[in-house]
C-alpha cells in the first residue's frame, strides 16, 4: 500500500471553502477517503493557537481524527496588521518527510508552495498532490504537482 504525508494550512482551507462554498471542510471526510487509498504515515494539521472554546473543540477534533496539530500565535502587529501563516513551518515539515513516502498531500492553493512541490518531486522522486478549491488554487501550484483533487461537496460540512 502506497505511504502518504498530508500536510494541510487550516487557515487556507477554512477561508477559500468559505468564500467559494460558504462551507466548511470536512475533515474526518478527507482522512477517511485517504485512508482507504493508502497508509497514512504522517497527517499534520497547521493552525493559529486557540483564543475560544470553539477553536480548542476543532483543534481536538482534528487529533480526534488523526492529526497531529501544530499551533503557532496569532500575532497582532502594533500598525493593526495581523501574522499568522505557517508557510515556513509545513515547508520544512515537507522536506523533513517527503524522503520516507510514496507521496506528500498538500491541503492548500497558496502559491507560494510551487517551489516546494516541485522541490519534492524532483529530489525525492516522490509523487506530489494537492488538495483545494479549484477556483482559488494558484496555477503556478497547479503546474508543477502530479496531482489535484478539487474539494467539491463530498469534502465539505
Amino acid at each position: 500500500m502506497e505511504k502518504i504525508a498530508v500536510f494541510v494550512d487550516v487557515q487556507n482551507i477554512y477561508y477559500t471553502c468559505k468564500q467559494a462554498y460558504g462551507r466548511s471542510f470536512n475533515y474526518r471526510a478527507l482522512f477517511k477517503m485517504l485512508s482507504q487509498q493508502a497508509q497514512v504515515e504522517h497527517a499534520f494539521a497547521y493552525a493559529i493557537a486557540p483564543a475560544d472554546d470553539g477553536q480548542v473543540k476543532f483543534q481536538d477534533a482534528l487529533r480526534h481524527i488523526g492529526f497531529e496539530v501544530k499551533l503557532k500565535p496569532y500575532i497582532q502587529r502594533s500598525d493593526g496588521s495581523a501574522k499568522g501563516d505557517w508557510d515556513v513551518g509545513i515547508t520544512i515539515d515537507v522536506l523533513d518527510y517527503a524522503e520516507h513516502v510514496d507521496k506528500v498531500i498538500l491541503l492548500s492553493g497558496d502559491g507560494d508552495f510551487d517551489l516546494l512541490m516541485a522541490k519534492v518531486a524532483q529530489k525525492y522522486a516522490c509523487d506530489t498532490q494537492v488538495i483545494s478549491v479549484a477556483a482559488l488554487t494558484a496555477k503556478s501550484l497547479l503546474d508543477v504537482i502530479g496531482s489535484h483533487i478539487p474539494i467539491e461537496s463530498n469534502l465539505l460540512l
